[in-house]
């Protein structure tokens, strides 16, 4: 994997009079090997259907189980490669499939799109206020690696019988830039599409096992990040505050460390800030 650092925003100060406070650090932006990341991940993956029940259900995702879970992925993933290419691809059709052959199938499609096609080339990404529109082809590498890691957390959680730390593996700066993801994309994407209503309250995220503790500010992403007081502060391990936005893990299961009232924290991650 190869991790490549910049600053991308002046340091971080928070400051709050109930004594929630976050230390001045370093908001670095990762940017990493996103297409190598991928098929890492989705061999893990496929490496894991085989030893899932179909019918499994799979902690933290309601009903779902393993056989829902792995067609989803695929689909998800034949349904990017798609977009990657501006196309609409034949439908897929209702199943059911092969599960092992299917997503070995689906997973080698989006890696091909995503190789042939220049990282530059204007695809269809998620965008607000409308659901789809024009963008680089890169975003699809992020986007895909994040999907395939929660994804992969919960099929292992599914093998496992609960969810819990290190079902997934990678680097804890993945982990980052997937809360990174939610953060400065995701939620205000949900927001903008009127899914959401701004949030009322305002959760500073820091990853205290990357380099610089890099943090955010959930609620207030981009340049309004360091004029924000937070309501809340959580800090631990990058993976925990990922699997905590989208709802795999509670902050205990997770391991983080929360200052501030927790029935904010709770309120804010109650809403729907991820698709």
């Amino acid at each position: 994997m190869i991790l490549r650092f910049h600053i991308a925003r002046e340091p971080y100060c928070f400051a709050r009079p109930a004594a929630v406070w976050v230390a001045r650090g370093t908001f670095r932006h990762m940017t990493l090997d996103h297409l190598s990341l991928l098929a890492r991940l989705q061999a893990g993956f496929l490496a894991a259907v085989p030893r899932a029940d179909p019918d499994a259900r799979v902690p933290a995702c309601g009903d779902w189980t393993v056989r829902e879970l792995v067609e989803h992925l695929a689909g998800v993933h034949y349904w990017a490669a798609g977009q990657a290419r501006a196309k609409r691809g034949a439908p897929l059709g209702d199943g059911p499939f092969d599960l092992e052959a299917h997503y070995a199938a689906q997973a080698a499609t989006l890696r091909q799109a995503l190789a042939e096609l220049d990282p530059d080339a204007t695809g269809r990404v998620l965008t607000h206020p409308k659901p789809m529109g024009p963008g680089p082809v890169r975003f699809w590498h992020r986007r895909q690696t994040h999907e395939t890691l929660v994804h992969l957390h919960d099929l292992r959680a599914a093998i496992a019988g609960t969810g819990s730390i290190g079902l997934a593996e990678a680097e804890p700066e993945v982990w980052a830039d997937t809360v990174d993801e939610v953060v400065t994309v995701l939620q205000p994407r949900q927001a903008g599409l009127g899914r959401m209503a701004p949030l009322r309250l305002q959760v500073a995220l820091v990853a205290t096992d990357v380099d610089g503790s890099p943090t955010w500010v959930l609620g207030a992403p981009g340049e309004r990040a360091d004029e924000v007081t937070p309501d809340v502060v959580v800090s631990g391990p990058a993976e925990g505050l990922a699997l905590t936005l989208w709802r795999r893990l509670t902050p205990a299961e997770a391991g983080l460390t929360v200052q501030g009232d927790h029935a904010d924290l709770e309120a804010a991650l109650a809403e729907p800030i991820v698709p």
